[in-house]
């Protein structure tokens, strides 16, 4: 199995499910904020042997203050996925984002051990542009 950053990553490597540790948001200068689910956003990950995937993530807690704009609660979606280089592709079929349906979501791959680190870049409410980075720990009883 990977052990470290620079080893590559094989397919074998992201089977199972992986459950969300943190998702924040990290500007140009490298400060970090809270991402669009909270301070203790949920999740769950899941990728197939048969290149299929699913992800649900979700504000957990108590209901933030209110402020301008809508507040996310849930994010979710669904379709396959496949590896390139150092990135992962997952081709969105299903999500809660109608945008997203039919869209390729390229994401920054790293696998440290049983932490699987995702990042992409993302536009914030106010039009600065920052990466949202979500770390995943695998689910026990998964690929040993």
């Amino acid at each position: 199995m990977t052990g470290t950053a620079s080893d590559a990553v094989a397919p074998a490597d992201l089977i199972g499910a992986w459950q969300l540790e943190s998702y924040v948001g990290v500007d140009e200068d490298g400060g970090v904020s809270e991402g669009p689910l909270g301070p203790e956003p949920e999740g769950v990950l899941i990728y197939s042997a048969d290149r299929h995937m699913t992800v649900s993530m979700m504000r957990a807690g108590h209901e933030p203050p209110a402020g301008p704009g809508p507040v996310t609660r849930f994010m979710g979606y669904a379709g396959t996925w496949q590896l390139s280089e150092r990135q992962i592709v997952h081709e969105v079929a299903v999500s809660s984002h109608r945008h997203m349906v039919g869209t390729r979501q390229v994401r920054g791959l790293t696998l440290k051990g049983d932490l699987l680190i995702l990042s992409g870049a993302a536009r914030t409410a106010d039009g600065r542009q920052e990466q949202r980075v979500l770390n995943w720990r695998r689910v026990s009883g998964g690929r040993s």
